[in-house]
């Protein structure tokens, strides 16, 4: 048995898309991980592949590092069966010669972690992955994340790794340390205590503009178009005050003034977490700002827990609506009701937020879904005074909704989940259009 500690390296892969931006986007778990390896004796380094701020990158404004913006990108090749796509597709993130210079300078590693998000973005891992395997040959490569979790067997198969880590979270990392490396980690803590671990690793980064929170793990509600159950099948708090610490930590230590929820349940349980977590963000009298793009449930919010958000900062407020065929959702979900969502908009607006704050997440392209049911549920939206922010539906496996999609889809999604892009709608019957698309966009911004 290795009694050396392993040197190792995690990797954010490229992005492979008809379209990709930074929406406060941020790989949260991989910086987790980082975090966690470090705080056990580990040597660490890390890649972002998508990094909008590498040397070598065009300039971005500069007031583009304490938020959103766009990845720099190259065109590539479609996948097969996207050819009357009429879009461009597009590899995201630094060019290959940067990752092959940022590789070079980094310690030879002993393991390579790399993570996935969208199951369709598979083919930038498996590109990753090549590159990484071209540069460290022999070094074993662990996939791990959200494709690697919901289509396990298609990542083994594809993605190019030695071993693929599905759903296994950090509790299980140190079990795969000792399989690939030798060396036995011994836990300095519970690991299944979240208000045990460290911060997560953001000083990796080339800049540090904003952070992502995850307050919670898992969601209550099991909506048949969502994996969080899957993902998370147990709901997990850190307690509020370790909460506010974390803010107060990034914001007396680094400047930082944005902070983003990653939660899938952020409200569930108000005066147990959210509302404690809030009063004493208030009581620091740190300016920040909080934004919320997993959308929040909706049936948690009154008058004052509206009012508590708008003065703890809340500045990018989104709703979870999905749709406003309230007589007809019981197939969907079960997290809102029609009086639910007009009585949340009326003490959201009372507390003053406006509709350039406030946004509602609307579905288009589910199985059997009608353009008009969507239509109908922009102009509902609309009429309550908010935002409506259509969201296009992506198929996901292991979901109540992944029959009917697989059964919808123009595509073989179960075969490629490369199909499964919500850019070319892969329900809709009638295919990707340009006029769909056009018609939506245009109902939002009217009036």
């Amino acid at each position: 048995m290795n009694a050396k500690p392993p040197q190792i390296l995690l990797v954010n892969p490229w992005i492979h898309d008809f379209a990709a931006y930074d929406f406060w986007a941020k790989p949260l778990g991989l910086l987790i991980l980082a975090a966690l390896l470090r705080e056990h004796g580990m040597g660490i380094s890390y890649i972002d592949c998508l990094d909008r701020f590498h040397p070598e990158a065009p300039l971005q404004d500069p007031s583009a590092r304490h938020g959103r913006g766009p990845y720099h990108k190259r065109r590539i090749p479609k996948p097969p069966g996207f050819y009357d796509i009429p879009r461009h597709f597009s590899r995201y993130g630094i060019e290959p010669p940067w990752l092959d210079a940022d590789l070079e300078a980094v310690p030879p590693p002993d393991l390579i972690l790399v993570t996935s998000l969208m199951t369709y973005w598979y083919p930038g891992v498996r590109e990753t992955i090549g590159r990484l395997r071209r540069r460290f040959p022999g070094v074993p490569v662990l996939l791990g994340g959200v494709y690697a979790t919901l289509c396990r067997d298609h990542a083994a198969a594809h993605a190019g790794a030695d071993r693929v880590a599905a759903g296994d979270g950090p509790e299980s990392l140190f079990r795969w340390i000792e399989v690939l490396t030798g060396f036995r980690p011994q836990w300095r803590f519970d690991p299944g205590d979240l208000d045990a671990y460290p911060y997560p690793a953001f000083d990796l980064q080339r800049t540090i503009g904003y952070i992502p929170l995850l307050t919670s793990r898992g969601c209550p509600f099991a909506c048949a178009y969502c994996a969080s159950r899957y993902l998370e099948p147990r709901r997990r708090t850190r307690r509020p005050e370790r909460v506010v610490d974390e803010i107060r930590f990034w914001h007396d230590r680094h400047g930082v003034t944005e902070f983003v929820f990653y939660d899938d349940a952020l409200l569930i349980h108000p005066e147990r977490h959210i509302v404690p977590i809030l009063e004493g963000v208030i009581a620091t009298r740190r300016p920040v700002r909080f934004h919320t793009p997993n959308a929040v449930h909706i049936r948690e919010i009154d008058g004052s827990l509206a009012d508590l958000m708008l003065r703890a900062g809340f500045e990018t407020l989104r709703l979870g609506l999905e749709t406003t065929a309230f007589d007809r959702r019981s197939a969907l979900d079960r997290k809102v009701d029609e009086r639910q969502f007009r009585e949340a908009a009326v003490c959201l607006l009372r507390a003053g937020f406006d509709k350039d704050r406030l946004g509602a997440y609307l579905l288009a392209g589910l199985p059997g879904q009608p353009i008009s049911d969507v239509e109908r549920a922009v102009l509902t939206v609309k009429a309550s005074g908010i935002t409506p922010v259509i969201a296009h539906y992506t198929p996901i496996p292991h979901t109540d909704l992944w029959p009917a999609a697989v059964a919808a889809s123009r595509y073989d999604i179960e075969a490629d989940p490369v199909y499964t892009n919500n850019a070319v709608f892969p329900c809709m019957p009638e295919g990707f259009a340009w006029e769909i698309l056009t018609r939506l966009k245009n109902l939002v911004q009217e009036g």
